[in-house]
């Protein structure tokens, strides 16, 4: 994807090139303390469970847990280390960890990158969650509920060795994600398998449960990147900034800075506050901006309570 560029002029040649160095000491600094949180969490989980302190931990847990998707997503892009087998590697088990497997994200994101906001090839829009884009629907693809029904759908097709609704594999992507999907869910039978026969619910308690359970935490930072954004343009103006918190920003691996993010996907998430400060300065207008809160509350008000019917939209 590093010869993928959204909009040309806006940082020079030299400066693009400098931005785009990749650092293992920078991911694996940024991975230690996302695993550290992790650990904190899981640990405060441990002592806590079965208490009503136990609830806002599990949230936390969940929260982190989920947000390992940023470094995947990373690692899709091959910009969280300089190593290629790094990024696959830990891009694969972090996949795992978040029920994505690895290889289908990366194609599914290639495609994402390649076709941002196109109905027809936009693989993000092609599937959304919640059908069409209603209040109701957007409201519900908020709790996670729908992502996580599709997630189970697709990866159980998929493994069947059904890729009919992926048209953006090519013929040498097909057979790679379909074994993928096949050793994935393998691996979680072998997982519950043991979990029976230990009689043990840590998996549930520290991983399955706190994940599934914990979507909602997510799902904002998923809808918030391109959701009511125009279906014209280029990625700046396809594209919405988060405004967020540092701790965000660090569990998320900078993607709230999205705009600059799909513009040169090639720059690694360490370089992405530089690379937005120095596209803002040089853009006639400040890029495209909401919090969280801000987001949700206006496409509450602004969305439609049904989809429109023929009739009236004729």
């Amino acid at each position: 994807m590093d010869d993928f560029i959204g909009r040309r002029n806006l940082v020079e040649a030299q400066r693009l090139k400098a931005l785009r160095r990749r650092s293992d000491a920078r991911g694996l600094a940024r991975l230690a303390g996302h695993l550290a949180a992790i650990l904190a969490s899981g640990a405060a989980l441990y002592f806590t469970w079965g208490s009503w302190w136990g609830l806002p931990v599990f949230l936390l847990h969940g929260l982190a847990l989920n947000y390992l998707y940023a470094a995947q997503h990373e690692c899709s892009h091959w910009t969280a280390f300089e190593s290629r087998r790094l990024n696959d590697v830990i891009g694969t088990i972090c996949g795992f960890l978040v029920f994505w497997p690895h290889q289908h994200d990366q194609a599914y994101h290639f495609t994402h990158h390649r076709h941002t906001q196109d109905p027809a090839l936009d693989p993000e829009i092609m599937g959304r969650e919640g059908g069409a884009l209603t209040r109701g629907g957007f409201l519900f693809s908020l709790t996670g509920l729908p992502y996580w029904v599709r997630r189970a759908q697709n990866l159980v097709r998929v493994a069947r060795g059904d890729t009919s609704e992926e048209p953006y594999l090519t013929a040498r992507q097909r057979p790679a994600i379909v074994a993928e999907a096949r050793w994935t869910l393998l691996s979680y039978g072998l997982i519950l398998a043991a979990s029976l026969a230990l009689q043990s619910w840590a998996a549930v308690i520290y991983w399955v449960a706190p994940v599934l359970l914990t979507k909602w935490t997510h799902q904002p930072q998923n809808l918030i990147e391109h959701t009511g954004m125009p279906h014209e343009g280029d990625t700046v103006t396809m594209t919405r900034t988060v405004r967020t918190n540092p701790i965000l920003r660090y569990l998320l691996w900078n993607m709230p800075y999205h705009m600059a993010h799909h513009t040169y996907p090639g720059v690694p998430f360490w370089r992405l506050p530089e690379l937005h400060a120095e596209m803002t300065a040089r853009l006639p207008v400040p890029p495209v901006t909401a919090g969280y809160p801000d987001f949700i509350a206006d496409m509450v008000r602004n969305l439609p309570s049904r989809a429109a019917t023929p009739q009236a939209a004729e």
